[in-house]
């Protein structure tokens, strides 16, 4: 009989066609199949359009097999049941978070997360999983991606500056690339363990804020961009290349 979250899965796919598009010699990992997963859903994003982009654009770098959640609906309070489960993490390498659940406040059900990532399950955080569990009042999922933010400004296109040369993630990234229109975060805070990779600059306050991150939480790593608003991002090329890369560092393939 099938649980009841299996029900709701949008796939679990190789994605060979996909992987087919790069040659071995050209691809970042190629081995025993890494395997994701991509926990997504809830407010103000075309979700399944991302998802799409995203596991098609890891897979034609590295060879993955993907489970993809989509749950919760499109509002800012929602739970995937997954998370109900004992030992959900442990049949993954690496879980991608790119949901947006701001207003989800249980410290329970945040903890069954959080609790899977601190026992060393890595993770690569993108957009709106920083304003995930904003409601919250606790810093258990904040800690988790090594920053806080609260609030984001206005969407336009932000140049982007590395900071990080030569970190495994950014080896490659243009030197000077612009995002398409997208929505610059706000961090109010970056936790312990965590190095900037590259930075953008706020057109209304001038600030210089992290907009991709490498963090070491409690031994599990964490590769987060708060970039990834709009559908053009995710068509992006560089973007999905940094997300890629970020997916196989992350699962410690890369290095």
């Amino acid at each position: 009989m099938q649980s009841p979250w299996f029900s709701r899965l949008v796939g679990v796919v190789a994605l060979m066609a996909a992987a087919m598009t790069a040659s071995a010699a050209e691809k970042l990992y190629t081995g025993t199949p890494l395997r994701a997963l991509l926990i997504t859903g809830g407010c103000c994003h075309n979700y399944p359009y991302q998802a799409g982009q995203l596991t098609n654009a890891v897979s034609a770098q590295a060879d993955v097999v993907w489970t993809v959640i989509n749950e919760g609906g499109t509002g800012t309070r929602g739970q995937i049941q997954l998370y109900d489960q004992p030992d959900w993490a442990k049949p993954f390498d690496v879980v991608v978070h790119n949901e947006c659940f701001a207003d989800t406040d249980e410290a329970a059900y945040i903890r069954k997360i959080t609790a899977a990532h601190r026992a060393g399950k890595p993770a690569v955080v993108v957009h709106c999983a920083m304003h995930t569990y904003r409601s919250a009042a606790f810093d258990d999922w904040r800690e988790f991606l090594g920053v806080t933010s609260r609030h984001h400004e206005h969407q336009s296109r932000y140049p982007v500056k590395v900071v990080a040369k030569d970190h495994p993630v950014m080896r490659g990234f243009p030197e000077k690339w612009v995002t398409p229109m997208d929505e610059l975060y706000i961090l109010d805070k970056v936790w312990p363990g965590t190095q900037a990779l590259a930075t953008s600059v706020s057109e209304k306050t001038g600030q210089e804020q992290p907009v991709v991150w490498a963090h070491n939480y409690h031994g599990a790593r964490v590769l987060g961009t708060t970039y990834g608003h709009s559908d053009a991002t995710f068509a992006d090329p560089v973007f999905l290349n940094l997300l890629s890369r970020g997916v196989v560092w992350a699962a410690g393939k890369l290095d």
